[in-house]
């Protein structure tokens, strides 16, 4: 497989509270990279970092070999897809409108423009809904519908960020198939989440942060083995390495 995205030597800090500290991983083509870590691992800063929220960092990000810095390139923004856990859907407008909105934002051309959002809208499952406005929409209709809009425009690139947050079982088990169709069509992602079977199910590696820090990378069987027990899942190698202490925000 080829590396799609490098970062090395990321670092970024707030005054003189390091947040993260020299943090180096490669994301594959059509990989799913899941990075998990508790409250205040500095995992919402890597994340911010290179979704070009956060544009003073140290370091080096590469998208296939030429340099990748969303925050104040165009070019490295056209690769990036981004689902927030922050909806980022109009209330006040329709799933077609909202999809047709961004899909001109992340320059869809004219000629492809109904074909995409008629695609995505089945995808989400919300062709039925299409002329519905969003404020009329369940939760879990809206991160489906989050999930369209951050992939229109067809990066190779996804980053996000925990989407199933706050669905039912079957919007969740629906986003799932929709990643992993993803997954399947090539596009790489950047898959954050607090819930470890889902990082164990979707996830073909996963970095685990700490204090700053990346203190292992693996597939989750890998990391899995390194647990002394016959019952261990990736939660148990979760709690192995960054401890039982509370980490209330």
């Amino acid at each position: 497989m080829k590396t799609l995205l490098s970062v090395r030597d990321l670092r970024f800090q707030y005054g003189a509270r390091v947040a993260v500290d020299s943090v180096s991983f490669d994301i594959q083509a059509g990989e799913v990279f899941g990075l998990l870590g508790p409250n205040g691992a500095g995992k919402t800063t890597t994340i911010s970092c290179i979704a070009g929220l956060l544009s003073n960092w140290q370091g080096d990000m590469e998208m296939r070999g030429k340099s990748f810095r969303p925050a104040i390139e165009s070019a490295s923004r056209a690769n990036l897809g981004l689902v927030p856990q922050e909806l980022a859907i109009y209330d006040n407008l329709t799933a077609a409108e909202n999809l047709r909105f961004f899909a001109k934002m992340g320059g869809v051309s004219k000629s492809e423009l109904a074909t995409r959002v008629d695609k995505l809208l089945a995808m989400a499952g919300l062709s039925e809904r299409c002329k519905d406005l969003v404020n009329t929409f369940s939760g879990g209709m809206k991160r489906r519908l989050n999930l369209a809009a951050g992939i229109i425009h067809q990066p190779p690139f996804v980053l996000l960020d925990e989407p199933t947050v706050g669905v039912d079982p079957q919007s969740r088990n629906h986003l799932f198939d929709s990643i992993l169709a993803l997954r399947q069509s090539g596009t790489s992602m950047l898959y954050t989440t607090h819930y470890m079977e889902e990082a164990e199910r979707l996830c073909d590696r996963v970095a685990i942060m700490n204090e700053g820090r990346i203190i292992a990378v693996g597939t989750p069987a890998e990391l899995i083995a390194t647990v002394p027990s016959e019952n261990a899942n990736l939660e148990s190698v979760f709690l192995h390495l960054t401890g039982r202490k509370l980490r209330d925000e």
